[in-house]
């Protein structure tokens, strides 16, 4: 279904109104699948960021500024979606030895083992959420989101990110 059925709007004053509007809408639209997804886990999106970040750094600890770097959503408050996770043990936190003001946080075996879990069903929920794209179309739309986003990318012969200017 087109955009202009979706919210009942004629026409737009520009194509890149038109597509302001559709990446608000399908951003919310995608949201709103993911956090379906993740509800019967007891996760939330930003909370399922937080151990995927945490997991890419296991076995090591990172502090909590690191996990900020990191997120997708930059809006998140992660020392309260870090005390969330610590309430559901699936991370530990420590103070950092190098810097007693700064905390460590390392993802804990259950929060491992839950998203083993989780992974196991990230494949169906990818074909859900991108559904009718082919590979070569994500990898497209991939592409003309990160220019609009100013850091276009591309890749070299060996398969490596060049930043173009």
């Amino acid at each position: 279904m087109t955009i202009e059925n979706e919210i009942k709007q004629r026409a737009f004053t520009s194509p890149y109104h038109k597509v302001m509007v559709n990446l608000i809408y399908t951003n919310n639209w995608m949201t709103s699948l993911h956090s379906e997804k993740l509800k019967p886990y007891g996760l939330t999106i930003q909370q399922f960021n937080v151990l995927r970040i945490l997991r890419g750094q296991y076995p090591s600890a990172i502090t909590v500024n690191a996990i900020i770097e990191r997120m997708l959503d930059k809006m998140s408050n992660a020392s309260r979606l870090v005390d969330k996770l610590l309430a559901k043990e699936l991370v530990s936190r420590m103070v950092c030895p190098n810097d007693r003001r700064a905390v460590d946080v390392l993802i804990t075996e259950k929060g491992l083992a839950l998203l083993e879990k989780i992974d196991e069903r990230i494949g169906e929920w990818e074909v859900d959420l991108i559904e009718g794209l082919t590979e070569e179309e994500a990898e497209q739309l991939s592409l003309l989101l990160d220019k609009m986003r100013g850091k276009h990318v591309s890749m070299d012969c060996d398969g490596n990110e060049v930043v173009a200017p």
